[in-house]
């Protein structure tokens, strides 16, 4: 598990002079001093909120971070256990940007799939997502990694629009033939998404 007082050690925050501050040292040519490298704020954040994800994370995710000393780069897998998804498994890169609590997580769907909210290339509709949004649903500083999982998680289930899709093709399918638009989805699922 990561530990804010790990990071911070690694980073340079907490060791040298014990109190944290600025270290000293002599040099053949004179005295050097050093000044650690301050953990920043999203850093100091995101060993928080993963330590939480950790603790919860819906049953139908999974979180992967390739390089456990980069926390704002990770994969997200998302295997829905009910609805048009069901079987498949679904891969999302979440990157957080410097400006984070302030500006939300970029986040893309890497497996292609037919969803009304996710387009083929993998963008996603989802209103946390966005910095302004109309339906004042937007990111907020008060948001957190979770939110953001939990929404994903929730546009294989109750967070599906059809009103307000980024794939209109695959809602005017849905609202015209349900079946069809069924079908389209297994199929998707069988060639891009099998566990």
């Amino acid at each position: 598990m990561i530990t804010l007082a790990r990071k911070k050690k690694e980073s340079g925050g907490g060791g040298g002079g014990g109190n944290g501050g600025p270290t000293t040292g002599s040099t053949a040519g004179g005295t050097l001093s050093e000044t650690p490298k301050r953990i920043s704020i999203r850093e100091f954040l995101l060993v928080k909120e993963v330590q939480e994800l950790e603790q919860n994370l819906p049953t139908t995710c999974k979180v992967t971070f390739h390089d456990p000393n980069v926390l704002s780069e990770f994969t997200l897998v998302i295997s829905p256990n009910e609805g048009f998804w069901c079987g498949g498994r679904f891969k999302f890169s979440i990157l957080v940007p410097e400006e984070y609590n302030m500006a939300p997580p970029k986040v893309k769907c890497l497996t292609k799939l037919w969803h009304p909210n996710i387009s083929v290339e993998g963008d996603i509709c989802l209103s946390l997502l966005r910095l302004n949004s109309i339906d004042g649903l937007g990111w907020a500083p008060t948001r957190r990694l979770k939110d953001v999982i939990w929404g994903l998680n929730s546009l294989f289930t109750d967070l599906l629009n059809f009103d307000d899709p980024l794939n209109i093709e695959a809602a005017e399918q849905y609202s015209k033939d349900k079946e069809r638009f069924q079908a389209k989805v297994r199929e998707y699922v069988s060639a891009y998404a099998r566990r």
